[in-house]
């Protein structure tokens, strides 16, 4: 276990770090390419980045988030919602970019990876996994669904409680988009483009209600696999990876509509996605503290019995 905490570690630093990387190349390399001409093999480098930089990123994001899964949930747990995820993700952006539901009329281009049926890069429901279940978990943390390891007389919170989670969750994992696709569809250097351009900074209110939609529809499946075969894994004692995770990527995109002069979509990505989720982690947090002072309080009392017993026989 201990040498899978340190990939999950290596991974998580690397896609920070290649996050970091990939902003400077796009916002300062690609738009002032003779800076290139000033750093040791530069060049190279650049060919590289261009090549398997955003590959990378989601690749590392991926393992760490599923490592930190596998670590705190279970294989099954995290195998079943990467399959929900994975696969129904997968669905929705080949409707997408075939039909143009449900997020509207869109093409990838090229620098995400090979493409799936020539149309969506297989990294696409990667970054639809990792961020979808570090969203879910996060909201499910704030909600409280999970019972507190130990308290195994907690009663369920049913539901609607349950229904919240995904709701907030789904949302979470929206708001990143609102924050992210204005900025990355208009880059000097884009990923993907608009057939037709929306009324919301070049994106289609549309694509937000797909995002929703196809968020709503992967996590309710996850959890009803997770209830159909009781993999209902206990609440993580600790979020802060999943926290990380989406905070890390919340401020790729923040930063790349700031060089782009988006204020509007950080404002509602702020409102709706960054903020309940430090809530959610602080209220995760909050729960754990307490859960460990019953514990600590628990224990004298555990001990009282045995020593009332032990006081009885030697008189």
């Amino acid at each position: 276990m201990r040498q899978l905490l340190t990939l999950e570690r290596f991974c998580l630093y690397g896609h920070l770090i290649a996050m970091a990387f990939g902003l400077a190349g796009l916002l300062w390399v690609v738009p002032h390419p003779g800076i290139l001409a000033y750093l040791p093999a530069g060049p190279t480098l650049f060919r590289w980045s261009m090549a398997g930089g955003g590959v990378g990123y989601i690749l590392l994001g991926t393992i760490a988030v599923a490592l930190y899964a596998y670590r705190t949930l279970g294989f099954k747990a995290v195998a079943t919602f990467a399959v929900a995820a994975i696969g129904i993700s997968l669905a929705s952006e080949l409707l997408g970019t075939s039909t143009g539901f449900p997020f509207g009329d869109y093409s990838y281009l090229n620098g995400l990876g090979y493409k799936v049926a020539g149309l969506v890069p297989f990294t696409i429901p990667l970054s639809w996994f990792y961020l979808g279940l570090s969203s879910l978990l996060l909201a499910r943390s704030g909600f409280g669904a999970y019972a507190i390891p130990g308290q195994l007389s907690r009663p369920g919170y049913g539901w609607l409680r349950t229904l919240g989670s995904i709701l907030l969750g789904s949302v979470l994992l929206t708001s990143w988009d609102f924050v992210l696709d204005p900025a990355m569809s208009q880059t000097a250097l884009p990923f993907w483009y608009w057939h037709q351009p929306g009324a919301f900074f070049g994106m289609p209110y549309q694509n937000f209600a797909g995002w929703l939609g196809t968020g709503v529809v992967f996590m309710s499946l996850g959890l009803a696999i997770w209830h159909r075969f009781r993999l209902l894994p206990e609440q993580p004692q600790s979020v802060t990876l999943p926290l990380v995770v989406y905070t890390a990527n919340f401020a790729f995109a923040l930063v790349m509509s700031l060089a782009a002069g988006f204020y509007v979509p950080i404002a509602m990505g702020m409102v709706t996605g960054l903020i309940p989720a430090l809530l959610c982690w602080r209220a995760a947090n909050q729960q754990g503290a307490e859960w460990s002072v019953n514990q600590s309080n628990l224990l004298p009392q555990a001990l009282e019995a045995p020593l009332t017993a032990a006081k009885v026989v030697l008189k």
